[in-house]
């Protein structure tokens, strides 16, 4: 009831009785039973729904299914009869993970929605390599791996998302130099749309690897993975404050050191001085690499960091508090050694957002280092114009990608990932699609991209601008899955029209 009642309420704030962020919900009830032990029907959302990390994505699905089964012989089973009983019916599928998107990317209108829920890890020390079951979560990883000293090669910079689900969206980290969390993937096991298995990689059937690459589940459905790891080690950060107009010469200029490991920037997000000063955060390898410490995450700081975010709403004091919590007191604070897979070990929830009238909005764009300057003129032009409540954008580096079809770093990028708190309201609503468009327009105009997995804000034709091989993707598709039975929201969105 408290679920229902919230979503109600929710809808009732985007000005719509029972339409959600524009679509429409319908109850259904389910007497399917389950097929063995480890698969259940289980609804999520109002019935007969699911949403997002949005919660503007509430979705009418057929069914939702839990799969638990280990790689093998009952899950491609239960995969297969799934596809069978969906085709049979004319009904998309896709599967999930966190489904922490924000445009309904990882569910199927009207279909069948598949979560994989093992955390299955076998880790190989000899080739730094682990075997992880399609739903393994990054926590499990470092759970697994830690102990063996060793830890991810590349992934997302939260732990709670599914190992295939960050394949699928093709998302990076903020390791150095490295490109997107595929660039460490071998191989993978894939079913595909007619129920084939296949194995793919980059010299085994390579184009259907790179169509898979930030493919959002549209070309088949991954069931185990062969991905890098990487030695943890015992890092040292170092912090260097200036102006935002010279952040992009200088996170070149550090990432030519070899000894740095990991880095990240920040801007100033109060409006009297927007986005005018950057804090470029870089992590070295310290002398003392004995005995390393558990994996714990951050802990208390992250808590103390979380309540200073969410201070800010509306509050201009409190971002120039954070800021001199970050440009001053934490370089202090934080200015000792700590563990590579402790600083990648943290989940979503840290800076969860729990006021009921609000939800939190990412954007996040690719620009060249050299444009970067520009990229931070366009944002102070466009964004204080609008009435979203601005929290963050963290500055990450990502090496060039060849292999993914739909692929936003043909160049090494600037990865800007921005953070607003969003009124659930129409008008905020329509309000955050102008300033999403401004921006996106602006953002390609200096040769840079957008991200796919947010709010489907961007029009038509700046999907087929920033993602010019959206046309040969979606043609590869169709020959590949005739009957359309892989589908989301991308694709009806943009990628059905080409």
């Amino acid at each position: 009831m408290e679920l229902k009642s919230k979503i109600g309420r929710r809808a009732a704030l985007l000005g719509g009785g029972a339409v959600i962020g524009g679509l429409l919900t319908k109850s259904f009830s389910s007497s399917n039973p389950t097929l063995d032990g480890t698969r259940s029907i289980e609804p999520i959302g109002t019935a007969g729904t699911l949403n997002d990390a949005s919660e503007l994505s509430e979705t009418s699905i057929f069914r939702h299914i839990i799969l638990k089964d280990d790689p093998g012989e009952q899950l491609i089973a239960s995969i297969r009869a799934e596809l069978d009983e969906a085709r049979a019916n004319n009904r998309p599928v896709n599967v999930g993970a966190a489904r922490h998107s924000m445009g309904g990317q990882a569910i199927p209108r009207e279909g069948h929605a598949i979560t994989f829920e093992n955390g299955l890890v076998e880790p190989d020390s000899v080739n730094q390599l682990m075997r992880v079951h399609a739903g393994a979560r990054w926590s499990d990883v470092i759970a697994t791996a830690d102990p063996i000293g060793l830890g991810p090669r590349v992934m997302q910079s939260n732990n709670d998302f599914g190992i295939a689900a960050t394949f699928c969206v093709n998302a990076h980290g903020w390791p150095v130099k490295e490109g997107p969390m595929g660039s460490s993937v071998r191989s993978f096991d894939m079913i595909l749309p007619d129920g084939t298995l296949a194995t793919c990689s980059r010299t085994k059937n390579p184009d259907l690897f790179g169509m898979t690459m930030g493919g959002y589940g549209l070309t088949g459905i991954i069931t185990q993975m062969d991905v890098d790891l990487a030695q943890n080690q015992r890092l040292e950060p170092t912090f260097a404050e200036m102006p935002a107009e010279i952040f992009g010469d200088k996170f070149i200029e550090a990432l030519a050191d070899e000894t740095v490991k990991m880095a990240y920037g920040r801007l100033n997000v109060q409006r009297a001085s927007f986005m005018s000063d950057a804090l470029l955060i870089t992590y070295r390898p310290s002398t003392d690499q004995s005995d390393l410490p558990a994996a714990s995450g951050s802990g208390a700081a992250a808590k103390v960091a979380s309540r200073i975010y969410r201070a800010q709403l509306g509050n201009e004091r409190m971002k120039r508090l954070r800021w001199w919590f970050e440009a001053d007191l934490a370089t202090k604070l934080a200015s000792g050694p700590v563990t590579r897979n402790n600083l990648i070990n943290e989940p979503v929830v840290t800076l969860d957002d729990r006021n009921p009238d609000r939800t939190d909005i990412l954007h996040e764009y690719f620009i060249s280092p050299d444009r970067f300057a520009e990229f931070a003129m366009l944002c102070r032009r466009v964004i204080p114009g609008s009435y979203q409540e601005f929290l963050n954008v963290t500055l990450r580096f990502v090496d060039t990608d060849s292999a993914s079809w739909l692929g936003y770093a043909t160049t090494s990028r600037i990865a800007a990932v921005m953070s607003f708190s969003q009124e659930l309201t129409a008008r905020a609503e329509a309000d955050m699609r102008r300033m999403t468009q401004e921006l996106i327009d602006g953002v390609i105009s200096i040769g840079g991209t957008y991200y796919l997995p947010y709010r489907p804000h961007a029009r038509q034709d700046q999907f087929t601008r920033a993602y010019p091989r959206a046309s040969e993707f979606a043609a590869a598709k169709r020959a590949m899955d005739p009957d359309l039975l892989l589908r989301n929201n991308l694709w009806d969105s943009y990628l059905e029209a080409l």
